[in-house]
């Protein structure tokens, strides 16, 4: 990466960090709070702390349409804003309704898709399975240390002053988009809602991308649905002890991650390496059927399940910014993000079933079954086109002037895409090699 693209990157990761700080800080204290509020019903307690998964998809393909028309970083910051907006009414709630509410309100600012679109804006193709990679492992490292912090603060705080904090976090977040990230001029559809969101509903390869990215997540929330109370009641693992377990293998899942990005990028295999980490999964899943009573068993099952699961979740978001047209990127990725969050959802509802009525093996075995399906889906996948990327000085322009340019550059002969940045005076062209005539780009540069 350049120095550009490692800023834009840290900084959107960062924002990354801090908002799922702000959600897995509750994880551990949420459900316990709201039992002790008035009105509070089981339901209720699992109402708010699954809430904000419903909204999330719910919204996700909205304000990844919106983001297309309006602007990355305006959407991004009406998310945030609505974050921040339900932490604060549930700071003030007064009863399990209340929690529900700001719950659903948090989860209504549904940003994933925005950042990732506003990220695939601002890195060259070939950098962004490192960027997406960036925030994947920004988003784990996350959970690992919201887990053990969240008690601590909740017990200083107490949990209406957690919300507050989640609330100065998010604000925090829209100062920092706005202070640290460029912003692109790309081209931007104009009243074409309908036909971006049927091109996004109806190309196969996207929804075969819709339906990984789904299916990922059905496989990760069930498997951890069923792994802790396997770890407690079939190796006697104290839940104490369960930390001991989970920070080495996610150790050794990024460790073993890093090389198969950089095989599948630099020799333009993410295809192949999207196939055999499928297949790595199943794998993963059936030494936790076969050996789910040896620790070490257990341990390799699940190293090889966290490799798979870590690559995927960097690899599947480049595939899906490469082959999404470029105007109805936001679109894509807004559909592909509820895909995500549908996917957490089915899998957790799923995962309480099966195990309810045929034990863990059973929900590994249901894992198996979601994994030869996605196999039989992922196999007709088109392997993304490899594009070079081109980057040209255009000097100081105005903000109607970098819109013209972006159109004059995306209509030369093999540019796929264009994209100007006026605040670094440049350009950045996707370009098909074997098409396009370098001399084109001549009366664009400045002397």
């Amino acid at each position: 990466m350049n120095s550009s693209e490692r800023r834009v990157t840290g900084t959107l990761s960062v924002i990354y960090i801090l908002r799922m700080l702000g959600l897995f800080l509750l994880l551990p204290v949420l459900a316990l709070y709201v039992e002790g509020l008035p009105g509070s019903t089981p339901l209720k307690v699992g109402l708010a702390v699954g809430m904000y998964g419903f909204t999330q998809a719910l919204f996700g393909l909205p304000f990844g349409t919106l983001s297309d028309h309006f602007g990355r970083k305006q959407i991004i910051t009406l998310g945030l804003g609505l974050f921040a907006a339900g932490s604060l009414l549930a700071a003030v709630a007064q009863s399990a309704n209340g929690i529900i509410a700001g719950r659903a309100l948090q989860g209504a600012g549904a940003v994933a898709a925005p950042i990732m679109a506003l990220l695939a804006d601002l890195l060259r193709p070939e950098q962004r399975t490192k960027g997406m990679a960036v925030i994947g492992i920004s988003i784990g490292g996350s959970y690992l240390i919201a887990l053990p912090l969240g008690p601590v603060l909740a017990a200083w705080l107490q949990v209406p002053g957690l919300f507050v904090l989640i609330a100065v976090l998010a604000a925090m977040m829209i100062a920092v988009l706005w202070l640290a990230v460029p912003t692109p001029v790309t081209t931007r559809p104009v009243g074409q809602s309908g036909q971006q969101f049927r091109a996004a509903l109806t190309d196969p390869h996207l929804l075969r991308l819709d339906f990984s990215i789904m299916a990922l997540h059905i496989l990760m929330t069930a498997t951890f649905v069923a792994l802790p109370p396997l770890l407690r009641d079939g190796l006697n693992l104290a839940p104490s002890q369960h930390p001991w377990l989970y920070l080495p293998t996610v150790l050794l899942s990024i460790v073993a991650m890093v090389p198969l990005i950089v095989y599948a990028e630099k020799r333009h295999q993410l295809k192949s390496v999207f196939i055999a980490m499928i297949g790595l999964l199943a794998g993963g899943l059936l030494l936790l059927v076969e050996a789910s009573h040896t620790l070490w068993a257990v341990a390799a099952g699940l190293v090889a399940f966290l490799t798979a699961f870590n690559v995927l979740e960097a690899t599947l978001p480049s595939i899906m910014s490469r082959l999404a047209p470029i105007a109805g990127r936001g679109t894509a990725m807004g559909l592909y993000s509820t895909s995500q969050f549908l996917g957490a959802f089915i899998g957790g509802v799923g995962a309480g079933w099966l195990r309810g009525h045929y034990g863990a093996q059973g929900v590994f075995l249901g894992g198996l079954g979601v994994c030869v399906v996605w196999l039989a889906v992922a196999i007709g996948l088109r392997p993304p086109t490899p594009l070079q990327t081109r980057l040209i000085e255009v000097g100081n322009v105005t903000a109607a002037r970098a819109r013209s340019l972006t159109d004059e550059l995306a209509a030369l002969t093999g540019v796929a895409e264009a994209v100007v940045i006026p605040e670094e005076g440049v350009a950045y062209l996707r370009v098909d090699g074997t098409r396009f005539e370098p001399a084109s780009l001549e009366r664009f540069k400045i002397a």
